[in-house]
Formats: structure tokens, sequence, C-alpha cells
């Protein structure tokens, strides 16, 4: 198989919402139908032809590679961006992105590490037309959970991402966490800032730069216990 663009799993939050289940797991190491959740992606990203992998960590980060270990287990190769280490706590997403990008390509996957898409593909053949698309970015969107009701962002006739307002289908639609990245998009951003990544694909929205379509595979955020469970009993999720 040809290999496909390097990738991060983004690992690093709190899990509030969560508690008491992350008081003492990390919510992607919560196992979810007889593995941790960020196991799906990771099995997700070996078949698909990725080799290395960033897993950016903050809160109860020892707990990373004493569970996933270096990666060999899934042909892959695991780097720990450890930013309660460095940092003593998690960057945000884009800061935390910024961070990794010593052990990324030009262009590189972007995966968050607590949700649930078992049937979404990180194709090769859809990485390189990115690589060659000069934009910045391209995103999945989901159709608005019950939690957010609201939405991220619309969809142009283009294709391209709308920050304020909606596309033609009069609809906005709600960021999935899964996303192709140029490394231009974070790499102002000096290592150990903190910065959300919202701004920067909304400047980038204005600036025409960002693709984005409709995912409408299965997809979950886990963001409750609730969920959590619902979703280990193959029930409907709980809404937030």
């Amino acid at each position: 198989m040809t290999d496909n663009l390097k990738a991060i799993v983004l690992a690093a939050g709190r899990g509030e919402r969560m508690r008491p289940l992350t008081d003492t797991c990390p919510k992607p190491l919560l196992p979810v139908r007889g593995k941790p959740l960020i196991v799906w992606h990771l099995e997700a990203l070996a078949a698909a032809g990725v080799r290395e992998v960033v897993v950016n960590t903050a809160w109860l980060e020892e707990q990373f590679p004493a569970a996933l270990g270096d990666g060999s287990r899934w042909g892959l190769k695991i780097h720990y961006s450890m930013e309660g280490r460095d940092h003593g706590g998690a960057l945000e997403t884009a800061g935390g992105i910024a961070k990794a990008l010593p052990w990324l390509g030009e262009c590189f996957w972007v995966v968050s590490g607590d949700i649930f898409a078992p049937e979404f593909r990180f194709d090769a053949q859809q990485a390189r037309a990115f690589v060659h698309s000069g934009r910045l970015a391209q995103l999945w969107l989901v159709p608005n959970p019950p939690f957010h009701p609201r939405g991220d962002f619309g969809i142009g006739a283009d294709g391209l991402g709308l920050a304020d307002g909606t596309g033609p289908d009069g609809q906005r639609w709600t960021y999935a966490n899964l996303a192709l990245m140029r490394r231009e998009l974070c790499a102002g951003l000096p290592p150990g800032t903190r910065a959300p990544l919202g701004p920067l694909l909304r400047k980038g929205m204005q600036e025409r730069l960002i693709g984005v379509e409709i995912y409408r595979g299965r997809w979950e955020n886990v963001g409750t216990p609730a969920q959590w469970q619902a979703l280990n009993m193959d029930a409907p999720p709980a809404s937030a």
C-alpha cells in the first residue's frame, strides 16, 4: 500500500464534561467497544497507509505511552508531543498542532482523539489531491448534533467554507474534528503558544483557502458519561 500522509491525533484535553471518568483516565483512553477510543483512529490510520502519528498530550499524559507504546503493534511510529511536561498544560488545538509541526510534513491529517467515527477513511488519494490543491485545510462537517444546534460553518457553492452566514443550502454545519491541514495554517504560532483553531480557520475561509465537505457516516462526539455508556451499549447517545 502506498504510504499516506502523517497524522496528529489530538488528545491533550481535560475532558471536564466526562468527569468523574476522566479524573483517572484521559478521555481518548476510555474503552469503547473493547478498545480505547483513540485506538479506533490508530487502526484506521494504519489501514489507510499512514505510518507516522503524533499524539499530543497534557492531562494524565504519562498514561498514553504506557497504553500505546511506540505504535509498532499497529505498524505505526508514534511521537508524543507532551504539552503538560513542556508547558504545564494543554495548548489548545492550534497551539498543539504548532508544537507538533517538527514531526509533521507539509500536509497532514488531523483527528480528535475523543470522537467516534468508525466508518471514516483517511483516504490516501484524497490526501494527495489536497497536497496539490494549495488550500490551507480540508474540513469534514457533520449535521449539527443536539448539543451544537447552530453549527460552525456554511458551505459555499464552490465547496469552500463560509465562516459567516449560510451557503446555498441555507444551513450551517458542525466541524467534525476531522481534517487535512497544511503546516502554513499554524506555522505562525511560536511553539508553546496557547491558541484555539477556530480563528485560524475563519481567517482561512475569508481568504477562500479552506475546503469543506459533508461526512454522513456514523459520528459521535463522546462528551458525557451518559454518551459513553450509550455508545458501549450500542444505543443512541444521550444529548449533552
